[in-house]
């Protein structure tokens, strides 16, 4: 299996992910500005299965064949732009979703594109984007033993692209990819993780989305 890299991936999400993958035999290098830190943290994640976890800069882990953007998303576009070359060509997938805090409820924020994933697109000409992973609970990814069983909203202006991530993060365990359409539902599809969190809040909870009616 080809190695994904996350970008930002010390974060409870990026963490989330990551044992995800590696429990699916994927080898996965989980960046960050700190590369010290970023193998720290790597070495308290245990996966289930073939796959490893290992730290690294963000620039090791844009070298990777599959890119996973984790970072706060403030930061998420002067990431990805400073690793432009290395992402030039590649699937990059990012679950960056604009919110702020107000209160007990999380608002969305709407950046000048619409949406971060368009805006992750402006600043990479040369890569494919998929949005996927924006509406998980990152404390029930990071437990395998959380029962999850999630559906993941996938979007991209990319047939093959999109298929592909679907197929992937279909076989991370307690999840299962849903093809939702184009870039045009990004700004949406983002918008609604404030919503899910705002729940999670109010009601003490950690649920997800799970699409009823569809033929797993």
């Amino acid at each position: 299996m080809e190695t994904v890299g996350i970008l930002g991936g010390t974060g409870p999400a990026g963490r989330g992910v990551a044992i995800r993958l590696a429990s699916c035999g994927y080898d996965v290098v989980l960046g960050s500005r700190d590369a010290a830190r970023a193998s720290d943290i790597a070495k308290g994640i245990a996966p289930r299965g073939d796959g490893t976890v290992r730290g690294a800069t963000n620039e090791d882990a844009a070298q990777c064949g599959l890119v996973v953007v984790a970072t706060p998303w403030d930061s998420a576009v002067a990431t990805v732009s400073a690793l432009r070359a290395h992402l030039s060509g590649k699937t990059v997938i990012s679950m960056v979703n604009a919110l702020s805090r107000e209160g007990r409820e999380l608002v969305p924020l709407y950046p000048a594109r619409g949406s971060m994933a368009a805006q992750i697109a402006f600043a990479l000409p040369d890569s494919t984007i998929v949005g996927a992973f924006h509406h998980l609970p990152a404390a029930q990814m990071e437990d395998l033993d959380s029962g999850l069983d999630a559906d993941v909203v996938i979007f991209s202006d990319n047939d093959p692209a999109r298929q592909r991530v679907g197929e992937l993060v279909s076989q991370m365990p307690g999840l299962k990819g849903v093809v939702a359409g184009s870039m045009s539902l990004a700004s949406p599809i983002e918008a609604f993780t404030a919503v899910c969190i705002s729940i999670n809040i109010r009601h003490k909870a950690h649920s997800y989305v799970k699409l009823a009616g569809l033929s797993h």
